[in-house]
């Protein structure tokens, strides 16, 4: 979650000097040069038919649409606001599943969607009145269709993961998206200029590719082994907090007391969500 957290405010600073669909593109050249060796192709003539449906949704809501919409919206608002809303993607997915898998939610999931919803729209309200206010509720709307679109891959992934290894979800999906991204990256690709971009932000952009496609993935994927989901959800709190000190740090941003609020809002419904509570034995006459 660190890595995930401090990739939004590292994209932001990528997009600066890189246009967003070129630096897309270059994102999933760099995964697939290092996924490369899962994709043989005697392994892959095992997955099904309908695997590879799965495969191409979850490529093109959580990859493709992901790193569009991602990069596009902290392109347009700050690393604090888009670390505040990335982090109701646990709520996002309860609602979701909900929506869609007609999973039910309890109380404490309700509650939790409700204050992740209240802390979007506290982010979204700080803006009104500002002349930035257009450039940056857009920007906002756009981190919120790329949690959407993260959302989307979480519950299209939990039939995957029970047949497929994750680390290979991970290569095929990443060859979908590079293969959709291609002709939306292609045209700056091969007109833009490389040597206006400083080294250091082509340094950036290899760590942005390699933590978002492999680290971050593989670091979840292990961890989650160990621990009960219920502990991982309370760790997803760490993201918005990590993309707010990067921003602070590396970008000048200054939280406002919304950007406050609506954090509260959103680290309270994760921890509400996901703390179990003991229940208590009937007591026996």
């Amino acid at each position: 979650m660190l890595l995930v957290g401090s990739n939004v405010g590292i994209g932001k600073s990528i997009v600066s000097f890189v246009p967003v669909p070129l630096f897309a593109l270059l994102r999933f050249v760099v995964a697939l040069a290092v996924l490369w060796p899962l994709l043989r192709v005697a392994k892959m003539r095992r997955v099904k038919r309908s695997e590879w449906i799965n495969l191409f949704l979850q490529a093109l809501f959580g990859t493709f649409g992901f790193t569009l919409l991602m990069l596009g919206g902290v392109h347009r608002t700050s690393a604090v606001a888009a670390g505040v809303i990335t982090s109701t993607i646990p709520a996002i997915v309860a609602l979701f599943s909900w929506l869609f898998l007609r999973e039910r939610p309890d109380s404490r999931a309700f509650v939790s969607i409700a204050l992740a919803i209240a802390g979007i729209a506290v982010v979204n309200l700080a803006h009104t009145g500002n002349d930035s206010a257009p450039q940056s509720l857009a920007g906002n709307l756009m981190v919120l269709g790329a949690v959407c679109c993260e959302s989307l891959y979480v519950i299209l992934s939990r039939r995957l993961t029970q047949t497929l290894e994750a680390i290979d979800i991970c290569a095929y999906t990443h060859l979908f998206g590079f293969l959709l991204m291609l002709p939306v990256g292609l045209p700056d690709a091969l007109s833009f200029d490389y040597s206006s971009v400083p080294p250091g932000i082509w340094g950036l952009s290899l760590w942005y590719a390699l933590s978002a496609s492999v680290f971050s993935f593989w670091l979840w994927m292990k961890g989650i082994r160990h621990v009960a989901g219920s502990v991982a959800g309370v760790f997803t709190a760490v993201l918005p907090v990590a993309a707010a000190i990067y921003g602070i740090a590396f970008l000048g941003e200054r939280p406002t007391p919304a950007h406050g609020i609506a954090l509260a809002c959103v680290i309270s419904g994760i921890a509400l969500a996901s703390v179990k509570t003991k229940r208590v034995p009937p007591v026996s006459s």
